[in-house]
C-alpha cells in the first residue's frame, strides 16, 4: 500500500484559479488537451524530472499519455502525489502541468515540478505559474520545506 504524504485530515485543494489560469486535478478525460500540450514543448521539458528521466519520450503516444494520466489520477485519489493540470479559464486548452511529489531527500518534504506549453513559456506564463505555486504551497499546504528541482527557488 502506498502511504499518503499529507496528513489524513488535510483537505487537499481541489483547484486554484487566477486571472490567467486554473489549476485542478489532472484526470484521464484531459488526455487530448494534455497530449497536445506535452507535444507542443516535448523537447524543452524532456528530463524535467531529472537527468535519468526520458519523459516525454520522443515516441510518446496518446495511449501512453492516457496511461500516465490514469496513474496520476489514482495517485491523487490515494494521496500519494498530486498532479494538477494548468488550464486556461474556459478549459478549452491545457497550458501545462504541476506535479507535487514526496521528496526523495531529507532536506525537503515535497518536490514540485511544472511546465507550460511552448507558446505560454515564451509569453512568460512559466514564471507567473512558478511564483503563484510557491505562494499557494506556502499558504495552503502543510509542507515545511518544498524543493523545486531544476529551478532556483
Amino acid at each position: 500500500m502506498i502511504t499518503p504524504f499529507v496528513p489524513a485530515d488535510f483537505n487537499v485543494p481541489e483547484k486554484l484559479e487566477t486571472d490567467k489560469f486554473r489549476l485542478r486535478m489532472l484526470k484521464i478525460n484531459d488526455v487530448i488537451k494534455d497530449y497536445d500540450a506535452v507535444i507542443s514543448c516535448a523537447n524543452r521539458i524532456r528530463g524535467i524530472f531529472g537527468n535519468g528521466s526520458q519523459w516525454p519520450s520522443k515516441d510518446l503516444t496518446l495511449e501512453q499519455d492516457l496511461i500516465d494520466l490514469g496513474w496520476h489520477q489514482k495517485e491523487f485519489q490515494i494521496r500519494s502525489s498530486f498532479t494538477y493540470t494548468v488550464m486556461n479559464l474556459d478549459e478549452s486548452q491545457c497550458l501545462g502541468c504541476l506535479y507535487i511529489f514526496p521528496s526523495k531527500n531529507e532536506a525537503s518534504d515535497a518536490e514540485v515540478f511544472m511546465w507550460v506549453r511552448e507558446n505560454e513559456y515564451k509569453n512568460g506564463l512559466d514564471n507567473i505559474l512558478f511564483d503563484t505555486v510557491k505562494n499557494w504551497l506556502k499558504d495552503s499546504w502543510p509542507f515545511k520545506n518544498v524543493s523545486f528541482p531544476g529551478r532556483l527557488a
